[in-house]
Parts: structure tokens; sequence; C-alpha cells
């Protein structure tokens, strides 16, 4: 159900303030853009090049594991399972 707020000036910004049940909890950017007379406020999401930025993996990570195909199981070079 649409509600009503007011809009208030913060320096030479228009502002409002959300709403408490409106708030966007866990988000600290939000994208905006006009349609219309409509503004749409959407939480920034991550995008596959964001991984870039992300810690990569140590060069041993793998060396622990454990095969997870019995060996002798089924073999993909001659074409029998």
């Amino acid at each position: 159900m649409p509600r009503t707020v007011s809009i208030f000036r913060n320096n030479r910004n228009q502002a409002i303030r959300l709403p408490r049940d409106l708030e966007f909890q866990g988000v600290t950017e939000l994208t905006i853009e006009r349609q219309g007379d409509t503004i749409l406020l959407r939480p920034v999401r991550p995008d596959w090049l964001s991984l870039i930025y992300e810690p990569s993996a140590d060069a041993d990570f793998l060396l622990e594991r454990a095969d997870l195909i019995e060996e002798g199981r089924f073999s993909m070079g001659d074409g029998k399972s």
C-alpha cells in the first residue's frame, strides 16, 4: 500500500526518510533510477567482475582434499563404464 513521506532539503539535495519497515537492512549502497515520475531504489548487487577484488585461495587449497570418485570406479578414456 502506498505511503506518503515528506521531502526535505539536506544542503543542496532533496532527501526523504524511509519508514523503518521499508528500510534496506544490511545494505550500504543503492542504485537510483528515474522512470517517468517514479524513482526506483534498489540494493547494489555484486556482479561477476567484483570477484576480482575478493581474496584468492591459497596455493595449497585443494592439496589435502580426498578424491571424490574412487579410482577404478569408471573410466572416461575408453568409453566403458
